[in-house]
């Protein structure tokens, strides 16, 4: 419903910016150029996606081959300890954990498929013993903020985007996001530790928080002490060794597990190809909206408004042209990854802003989209404290990316 409220937004404010126009100015170009953006824009989509085919293709086969090969199961291990003492409110052997982690770790591996339905179970199941029907339980919202904050290790489709839009190396955002998502997800959970006084400096989670923390931490040091020439270099080969290292490990796993790891790769690469078709639509709507707004001049409007200010304060203002993506994520994925593909294809896929663009797209999730998804799944009406946590996390993760965008990218 909100998607739909903003496609029309971007329409009629589109027109009324160029009636204005025509009405003060006499500008009779002005709607010219809205008839050529409308038609641009549906090109431009349709190609993007048909592009997506074989590198959505091939990426959802990998994942499916990593699922699989049991992945998702050892990543809840691994941070089974951790959720245990995030969510004090679930019994020890509560169905609910099991869930919680599965779709908490399919959501890092860029799963969505295998995450929003294993999600919404874990919703329920944490419903199941929740005694105010009407309103969300402090687990639910630990639950639902985690979510929100988008923690993602593998930004597949961000990187699949780049590819198709011409980037020399697609995968250097891979250090600036994972970084950027952290920060967001710590953000989020500090937030909603603080509001149900859940003890921080508990040995299990000051060790997860502080060793993460220290990685993450030392990643930035190592880069902020390069070259400027050698940051974008290094981080692209790190990205590249890291993310075939991943694939390996999908592959060697799945043969421990003896999966036919071949049969796998074709079940994830057939959903690949049906979610590559599927887009096209949704693709075509949003980058024709977005067109008519941009070609109005009204986005430009926004933006050297909120630049003008900037420069006022004395700040370098070349991040504001990304921050359409940044406004529109809390509200829906498809906007925030129209103005993503419009940041790159108007400004260059390796340029500051495309690259930031893409950053900012995966620094955090859809909260607005996730909470009427996930709250709207049991029926809870009073959010509590769950929207103000996920917008904490989403304007952490915003400034995160903001200021490794400005360390990798310039």
């Amino acid at each position: 419903m909100a998607l739909n409220y903003i496609w029309i937004a971007f329409f009629l404010i589109g027109f009324l910016v160029a009636l204005l126009k025509l009405i003060f100015f006499g500008n009779t170009q002005i709607f010219n150029d809205l008839i050529n953006a409308i038609f641009a824009n549906a090109k431009t989509g349709f190609e993007i996606s048909l592009g997506l085919t074989g590198a959505l293709t091939l990426w959802m086969g990998l994942l499916k081959v990593g699922e699989k090969g049991g992945v998702v199961a050892l990543l809840g291990r691994l941070i089974g300890p951790l959720f245990q003492k995030l969510f004090p409110g679930l019994p020890k052997g509560h169905p609910a954990y099991g869930s919680i982690m599965l779709n908490l770790s399919a959501n890092m591996l860029g799963l969505d498929n295998a995450a929003t339905p294993v999600g919404l179970k874990a919703m329920k199941e944490m419903h199941d013993d929740n005694p105010d029907k009407e309103s969300a339980s402090d687990a639910q919202i630990m639950f639902l903020v985690l979510n929100a904050s988008g923690l993602t290790i593998i930004p597949v489709s961000i990187i699949v985007y780049r590819t198709q839009l011409g980037a020399v190396n697609p995968a250097d955002i891979f250090i600036p996001i994972l970084i950027s998502t952290y920060v967001a997800s710590l953000a989020g959970v500090i937030s909603v530790a603080l509001i149900q006084k859940i003890n921080l400096f508990d040995k299990v989670i000051l060790s997860y928080l502080a060793g993460l923390t220290a990685i993450i931490s030392g990643i930035i040091i190592y880069f902020s002490h390069l070259p400027k020439e050698h940051i974008s270099s290094i981080s692209t080969f790190a990205a590249n060794f890291i993310l075939l290292s991943i694939i390996v490990t999908f592959i060697v796993l799945a043969m421990v597990k003896k999966i036919n790891v071949y049969d796998a790769f074709i079940e994830g690469a057939k959903d690949g190809f049906n979610i590559a078709i599927k887009i096209i639509p949704f693709l075509v709507a949003i980058l024709v909206a977005i067109g008519i707004f941009r070609a109005s001049g009204a986005m430009d409007f926004i933006i050297s408004g909120i630049a003008k200010f900037f420069a006022w304060t004395g700040v370098d203002t070349e991040f504001t042209g990304a921050l359409p993506v940044a406004f529109m994520k809390p509200l829906s994925g498809s906007g925030a990854r129209g103005l993503m593909i419009d940041a790159m294809t108007t400004h260059g896929a390796d340029s500051f802003i495309g690259r930031l663009a893409c950053t900012l797209q995966g620094a955090t999730d859809t909260t607005f989209y996730i909470i009427a998804v996930y709250f709207g799944s049991v029926g809870i009406k009073n959010t509590r404290h769950a929207v103000g946590c996920g917008l904490i996390a989403d304007l952490a993760g915003v400034i995160a990316a903001i200021f490794v965008a400005y360390l990798f990218f310039t």
